[in-house]
């Protein structure tokens, strides 16, 4: 459309923009600037879902059963460990809403907007169409906006587009049909102003923006399960088929054998019980919680909890380049002249660093004049400024022209403020060069200019060697650019000319002189290369996608060691975005953002799993890749900072968003966001995620059998006709205080010093393998052994005596979870190997449960509570002889197994 076409279309001066009482006017019919958020669950319905798990609602109809049965404080009991347990997980999850409702709340932007024909700053959400909007370097675009007045305008749209480098913008018609990275005539919300002034009328807002239209496509996603909710899930629905069937089983038996009805029913309310793992739904959300305050601590900040335990899963990291895998500051490494080629060291815009020509440290860069002439050029042809503060270095412009300043920096370049600027020539794409017009006091002007080796060469008629002129050789020249280029470097080309007047004009950039090379890199992070190493040491694979060129790719990736195909000459092969495009193009069809039929996801999935670099991948291509990696059955970890990258983050098992660079609809598309924006970070993530699912496995391990051996307590004495050796209401004591005081002390265990040498989980495998099966039912019958038979020792005793029994029987099964707790601190090795102070937790967890033993047996309210009664001292010993032999016989386990698994090992 011409500019006159959209005035008529917005309803607006181009030019003077809209009064403040029509803006109003739109405001309340189109509603405010910004996105509309994903709906999240009521109050009412989180509090609901709490209540709704197939193992709380058994207790609830346990509850409803005691209460019917006219046992009020059993009922009650059950009640309150129910209600508890909801608002545990409910505060847990508000938390959560909260924190992330705080951070959204602390994003408010302005724009500069021109209402009644005078410039005003507004909150960014009070924009409407037709309102006009002032563009200066370092704002963020507020809404999707038609250019009416530009000067040299450049745009960051990596956000939306994924393209590096910054889209130059003009006032051209274009056709409809041009695709959205090609529409140079138009700004769009969400994007950055890197250079360059403009004016445009606001076309839409909200969700009617490009950037709203992919956060529609995220807000319409489905979240997929991770690894640890199937587990829990599956778990549960065995526990829950077990518990039913059995109990449903020993409530016929009863019945058949003519048992009283009450009894009956207090029996298979106390195995439904017993059975069920009270504390399991409390310690998984404390130990996740845990888990997420000690990924915060290393940089980390997990927005959903079990996203804390699927990094442990992670089978593949597919990781972006700039500023994850590298520095995202780029720095001069090599400047190349005829007079030598000089090595640069440092990385970023710290300018400490040195520089060097054969070896040799350059002290004083005037001793080789042409070096010292093109540091020059490269700092003077430039409209860049490094602002310092707080140890923190703020770039006014282009990355790259930052990086020539810290390069004159470094070589300590001196008097370069005694130089100014009397003329430019902006960059832009069709001519390929940057020019200025500088002079010292009054000498003579000179032209300096940098831009590509082919819009250079072209224009230059000789070169510069140690401070005299020679003779072009283009060919020389042309090798360097090549070779430079096969390091994965950038390369500028410095060139210069003197001119006798104080104005700069396109006709004057000829005629020059050839001054150097400078080749840059965005540099790979210091603890990039250790953090892969970790990675693929513990059987994680690591991709590279990035919108960068192949051969940068493959040298970064070269240089962090990334392990993938390989090219014949040794260099890592990268698949580019058109070859997926081939891959994935069967002619078949196709929807939007990276939809793909079966056979191209098996062709893409095929070419990932051998390839570890993928360069100039489109925004789509990313999800395509994801897709294609999960078909084949791998748990995928994505980072990414754009909107376009929100919909692979949403589909990845765990989506990284980088917290510095981010973009908020990234961030809200993620699982965990990265503070630091550090790759090595995600690596100590996935530590910290395994840690937590070794402890969770732990607990699991140990709480288990508690349930297992009260279960076959209880059938012991249904098919023996004995009283009853625990009640409901002392089941849930046991379930309940053991979790509280010995459980929760396993959330703090270290972790153990090899878990980042084992292979990622496989996903289909259940929480306990066949052995830690195996141990949990070895346990159980020792438990309900030990029990069961002191119960019946003491109850033959005398009829009078069954509360004493039921205490006994009690205080058995909690001293040999004490006792337990301590052998399942590690699952494969002994404790005397793992230190038996190492975890204070366990020790202070084991005093506060027998501590609360003594008041569970002497003290008269729990008598009355939970129908208890005293017990001689005596008993203690037997309580303590009955751990001790369950511990021994799980170590004695554990180190039979270790010497089968090294016999084995050594046999192989």
């Amino acid at each position: 459309m011409t500019l006159d076409a959209v005035s008529s279309a917005v309803g607006a001066d181009v030019e003077t923009g809209l009064t403040d009482v029509e803006a109003h006017a739109r405001l309340e019919r189109d509603g405010q600037n910004r996105m509309t958020r994903r709906r999240g669950k009521s109050v009412g319905r989180r509090l609901l879902d709490q209540f709704v798990q197939p193992l709380i609602v058994i207790l609830i109809v346990a509850a409803g059963v005691s209460a019917a049965l006219g046992d009020a404080v059993d009922a009650l009991v059950i009640g309150a460990v129910v209600l508890i347990n909801g608002l545990i997980g409910f505060f847990q999850e508000h938390r959560a809403e909260q924190a992330i409702a705080a951070l959204d709340a602390l994003v408010i932007t302005e724009a500069t907007v021109i209402r009644d024909g005078k410039r005003r700053r507004l909150a960014s959400e009070e924009l409407v169409v037709g309102d006009v909007v002032v563009l200066q370097p370092g704002d963020s675009v507020p809404a999707d906006l038609r250019l009416s007045r530009l000067r040299d305008l450049q745009v960051d749209e990596a956000a939306l587009t994924g393209e590096s480098v910054p889209a130059v913008k003009a006032l051209a018609e274009l056709p409809a049909s041009v695709g959205v990275g090609d529409r140079s005539n138009m700004a769009f919300a969400g994007t950055a102003v890197t250079f360059g002034s403009a004016t445009g009328v606001v076309v839409a807002t909200g969700d009617r923006t490009e950037t709203g239209r992919i956060a529609r496509l995220i807000a319409s996603a489905t979240e997929i399960a991770t690894p640890l909710t199937r587990r829990i899930a599956a778990l549960s629905k065995l526990l829950l088929w077990i518990i039913l069937g059995v109990s449903g089983a020993l409530f016929v038996f009863e019945t058949l054998r003519g048992a009283e009805l009450t009894r009956t029913f207090n029996a298979a309310v106390a195995l439904a019980v017993g059975a069920i793992p009270e504390g399991l739904p409390a310690a998984v959300t404390v130990l996740l919680a845990v888990g997420v305050s000690n990924m915060a601590k290393r940089r980390a900040l997990i927005r959903r909890l079990p996203a804390v335990e699927t990094l442990g899963s992670t089978t593949v990291i597919c990781s972006d380049k700039t500023g994850t895998l590298t520095e995202n500051q780029m720095t001069v490494t090599r400047l190349w002249t005829l007079s030598g080629d000089f090595e640069l060291s440092g990385a970023g815009y710290d300018p400490a660093g040195e520089v060097k020509l054969d070896g040799e440290l350059v002290t004083t860069p005037e001793s080789v004049p042409t070096f010292a002439r093109a540091l020059r050029c490269g700092a003077l042809c430039n409209d860049t400024q490094l602002v310092r503060s707080h140890g923190e270095v703020k770039v006014e412009g282009d990355p790259t022209e930052a990086a020539l300043l810290v390069a004159a920096e470094k070589a300590a370049l001196p008097e370069l403020d005694t130089w100014r600027r009397l003329d430019a020539i902006p960059f832009a794409s069709e001519q390929m060069y940057m020019a200025t017009l500088n002079v010292r006091g009054d000498d003579t002007p000179f032209v300096f200019v940098k831009g590509s080796s082919e819009a250079l060469l072209a224009r230059c008629v000789d070169a510069e060697r140690r401070g005299e002129r020679v003779p072009l050789d283009r060919e020389l020249i042309e090798a360097r650019v090549e070779a430079m280029g096969a390091l994965g470097l950038r390369v500028l080309c410095l060139a210069y000319r003197s001119l006798a007047r104080d104005r700069l004009a396109r006709e004057d950039v000829q005629a020059l002189t050839f001054l150097g090379l400078v080749g840059m890199i965005d540099p790979p992070r210091p603890a990039a290369a250790s953090a892969v190493a970790t990675c693929l040491g513990a059987g994680i694979r690591v991709k590279m996608i990035t919108g960068d060129h192949a051969v940068t790719a493959s040298a970064i990736a070269a240089q962090i060691g990334l392990q993938g195909e390989r090219t014949p000459s040794g260099a890592l092969r990268a698949v580019t975005g058109s070859e997926l495009a081939v891959l994935a193009g069967d002619g078949e069809p196709r929807g939007e953002f990276g939809a793909a039929t079966d056979r191209a996801l098996d062709r893409v999935g095929q070419t990932a799993e051998d390839v570890a670099v993928f360069a100039r991948v489109a925004p789509e291509q990313k999800l395509l890749l994801v897709r294609a990696l999960q078909r084949r059955g791998h748990v995928v970890a994505m980072t990414g900072d754009g909107v376009n990258d929100a919909p692979a983050l949403e589909q990845a098992d765990i989506g990284v968003a980088m917290g510095k660079g981010g973009t908020d609809v990234a961030r809200g598309a993620s699982a965990m966001i990265l503070t630091d924006d550090d790759f090595a970070t995600i690596g100590a993530a996935v530590e910290e995620g395994r840690g937590v699912y070794d402890n969770l496995v732990k607990f699991i391990t140990w709480t288990l059998p508690t349930n297992g051996g009260e279960g076959l307590v209880l059938l012991a004495a249904v098919v023996t006709g004995a009283a009853l050796p625990i009640l409901p209401v002392q089941i849930l004591w046991v379930n309940m205080a053991t979790a509280v005081f010995l459980g929760i002390s396993l959330v703090f265990e270290p972790k153990e010093p090899n878990l980042m040498n084992r292979p990622p989980r496989d996903v289909n495998e259940p929480i306990l393998s066949r052995s830690l099966g195996l141990r949990t039912l070895l346990v159980s019958v020792l438990i309900a052994s030990a029990a069961f038979g002191l119960f019946e020792w003491v109850e033959r005793q005398g009829s009078d005596r069954l509360d004493e029994a039921r205490t006994i029987a009690v205080n058995t099964i909690v001293v040999i979870e004490v006792a337990y707790l301590f052998a399942c601190r590690s699952l494969r090795v002994p404790l005397w190997r793992l230190g038996w102070f190492s975890n204070p937790w366990v020790w202070i967890g084991s005093g506060a449960m027998l501590l609360a033993q003594l008041l569970f047996t002497y003290a008269p309210f729990m008598n009355r509570l939970f129908h208890t009664a005293p017990i001689a001292l005596h008993w203690w010993l037997y309580f303590t002889a009955a751990g001790a032999l369950v511990f021994g016989v799980v170590e004695l386990k554990k180190l039979s197994g270790r010497r089968r698994a090294a016999t084995g090992a050594s046999a192989a």
